[in-house]
């Protein structure tokens, strides 16, 4: 389970402060997948980066019992001057798990080829998230945190393996998406949420959720 009560978080812009939560209290419960809808400029990075724990409440209180992802596209713990191998067996042996399986499900999802013998500072932007995204994968978590949905990436390969095997987790664990696009929440959330000014509105499902943010954001 995760869970926010009563939490707030804002930032000072140099001009006036802005509110990302304002007194928020809800649950992510274990086999119920979460969308969350927020435009741009919500607070939607804030929001998964507090759920993972890499950014602290203002006020209120964040539980966590189970095992959380970090965020996907999050390089914390990756080594720009090492190449994917090295990465990958470094990552599997900080989580206790064998670093011969992460890196061989590392080399199938990422479809890198040569690069993954390459430093990771020598990426281009789409294949280094093609490579967290595939690490995140390999470890074992009960909740996952997505923020925007898959990497976007021309890998036509890549994209169909990585939808299938997020689809395969959704059988057995939970994945909480932050996302400015419904479409992107269709194909992996049963509950929703609308974050609006401060605010998260919960919704048991997508469709009405989609009616309030269509509302405020197009009417």
């Amino acid at each position: 389970m995760l869970e926010f009560d009563n939490v707030s978080k804002s930032f000072w812009t140099g001009t006036q402060r802005k509110v990302i939560l304002e007194r928020v209290s809800f649950r992510v419960e274990l086999g119920n997948s979460l969308g969350i809808l927020a435009p741009n400029g919500t607070g939607k990075t804030t929001l998964i980066n507090m759920m993972a724990g890499l950014e602290k409440p203002d006020e209120g209180v964040i539980r966590r019992d189970c095992r959380i992802s970090f965020p996907l596209g999050f390089m914390g713990g990756v080594v720009n001057k090492q190449n994917a191998v090295e990465n990958s067996r470094y990552i599997a042996r900080l989580y206790g798990l064998d670093p011969d399986y992460v890196e061989a499900f590392c080399r199938w999802l990422c479809n890198l080829g040569e690069y993954f013998e390459q430093p990771l500072g020598t990426y281009s932007s789409g294949m280094r998230s093609r490579f967290t995204f595939a690490l995140m994968l390999a470890l074992d978590f009960d909740i996952y945190l997505i923020d925007e949905g898959m990497p976007s990436s021309t890998d036509v390969d890549f994209n169909k393996k990585a939808g299938d095997v997020l689809r395969e987790r959704l059988r057995t664990t939970t994945i909480v998406i932050v996302s400015h696009q419904p479409q992107v929440l269709e194909k992996f959330a049963r509950s929703a949420a609308v974050l609006l000014n401060g605010k998260l509105y919960m919704f048991d499902t997508l469709e009405e959720a989609k009616q309030l943010y269509d509302y405020q954001t197009q009417g």
